[in-house]
């Protein structure tokens, strides 16, 4: 992710409150995904993180064509010196779904710890490519579980 780039993607907006989020939205838009985003996001702002989105362009080669392509990257967390990268998934037990969420990951073509967090009650785990896989209910739980 490079300077620009880190700017170019539209904003995000979410809710101090998901409660009057729901109730503006009359109880209509119960979108668990966009909910569980929307608590993470304010989980990590009172943890005292600097968050932003981010996106990473992708090259991939189709017929002999090279076409670029932009992955949103949910959360670049910023606490000091430390830098996270974190993508949101309500469930990650389909290939393809857990697939999309590495993608980004895979592709920042840096060092800085990357995360996805999940919804279930899993143990924390890192695969081999050092991605923490990380349960929803344990990173609300547990303050230092970005440090796992």
């Amino acid at each position: 992710m490079k300077g620009k780039k880190y700017f170019e993607y539209p904003s995000k907006y979410y809710c101090v409150d998901v409660g009057l989020r729901n109730a503006r939205l009359g109880f209509r838009q119960q979108e668990e995904t966009h909910i569980m985003e929307n608590i993470i996001y304010n989980e990590l702002l009172c943890r005292g993180y600097s968050v932003d989105v981010g996106v990473v362009e992708i090259a991939e080669y189709r017929n002999g064509t090279k076409l670029k392509k932009q992955c949103e990257i949910d959360f670049v967390v910023n606490f000091g010196a430390k830098k996270y990268y974190i993508q949101s998934a309500l469930n990650v037990n389909d290939p393809t779904k857990l697939e999309t969420e590495l993608r980004p990951l895979r592709n920042t073509n840096d060092f800085f710890k990357k995360i996805i967090i999940s919804k279930s009650s899993m143990k924390s785990w890192t695969d081999d490519e050092g991605i923490l896989h990380l349960g929803l209910y344990e990173f609300l739980l547990n303050e230092n579980s970005l440090e796992l």
